[in-house]
């Protein structure tokens, strides 16, 4: 393979990050690709972080759409979804006809790599229109509870936990406290979701932070939720040293369900290079086995993905 384009800048490392795994490159399952003018508000929110909860977010990939796409492509992101979510009703349908679209775009210009996403919220027709969105395509759901401020475990959503619970597509759930938490994060609601529909294909966002062993508990009941390990053990959450504590704390119980933990990221909105969330992986101390699952095999076996060979 030819050396990565030196527009990579502080991530030329990450293609030589997954070569030395013998890897073919990365899967990728929470990357954000949404309409600019949602995208101006998200990171206008977390512009606004830092004087309301002194915790300044800087967004380190604030670019136009097409260099983001070609940033991920350059590192090696072979797969990629869209993950856009809803925070309140009458917004969920046509976001994911907006996923639709774009990954069809994508698609005709010579490039496989998006997946599209859809997400949902509780409101009148839900069911119904997941169902639209799981024939038109769709491969992942994406929903943040605390955003949204919505409880799972709402009736008017429990045909659809049902539904996609039946046909197997994942979901990536943000329903851990951190950063902030809200009436219903945490591992309770969620949990009695999972009690309800527990063939459920759930993907927990940011490894269920800060409620590590609670979710942990769950992946040990259920055998179709995942981790995603999005902003796990960075620099960004007190340092090194804290976050290689945290890592070594969990490595063992994240070594026995390396078959369900997949690569996440934030990306572009994260307030540190992509690369680092890579070496953030190593404070676990686990093998390179635990790491190509992470970083490859596990994915794409969510994704539908072909099998890596070697």
């Amino acid at each position: 393979m030819s050396d990565p384009p030196p527009d990579l800048g502080p991530d030329a490392d990450v293609p030589a990050y997954w070569r030395g795994l013998g890897l073919p490159g990365l899967v990728d399952c929470h990357v954000h690709v949404m309409p600019q003018r949602l995208l101006h508000r998200v990171w206008a929110y977390f512009d606004g972080v830092g004087p309301r909860e002194g915790l300044e977010w800087p967004i380190t990939y604030r670019w136009p759409e097409e260099r983001r796409l070609e940033h991920l492509r350059a590192m090696g992101v072979r797969a990629f979804p869209t993950l856009l979510y809803a925070h309140k009703a009458g917004m969920a349908e046509s976001l994911n006809d907006w996923c639709r679209d774009f990954a069809r775009d994508q698609r005709r210009a010579g490039h496989q790599d998006v997946v599209p996403s859809m997400t949902f919220f509780p409101e009148p027709g839900v069911t119904a229109y997941v169902d639209r969105a799981v024939r038109d395509g769709a491969r992942i759901v994406k929903l943040h509870v605390q955003v949204g401020g919505f409880d799972p475990r709402d009736p008017v959503l429990d045909a659809t936990w049902g539904l996609l619970a039946d046909v197997g597509v994942p979901v990536v759930v943000h329903t851990g406290s951190g950063p902030m938490p809200g009436r219903f994060t945490g591992p309770g609601p969620f949990g009695e979701v999972l009690a309800r529909h527990p063939a459920l294909t759930a993907v927990v966002a940011h490894l269920g932070m800060p409620e590590y062993d609670a979710f942990l508990d769950l992946l040990e009941r259920y055998p179709n939720v995942h981790l995603d390990t999005t902003m796990a053990f960075v620099d960004f959450w007190g340092g090194p040293e804290v976050q290689t504590r945290l890592a070594r704390s969990l490595a063992a119980r994240l070594d026995r369900v390396r078959d369900r933990v997949v690569l996440g990221t934030d990306f572009p909105n994260i307030p540190y290079r992509y690369g680092h969330q890579l070496e953030a992986l190593r404070r676990t101390g686990l093998d390179d086995g635990w790491l190509r699952a992470v970083l490859w095999d596990n994915g794409a076996r969510l994704l539908g993905l072909p099998a890596r060979h070697g």
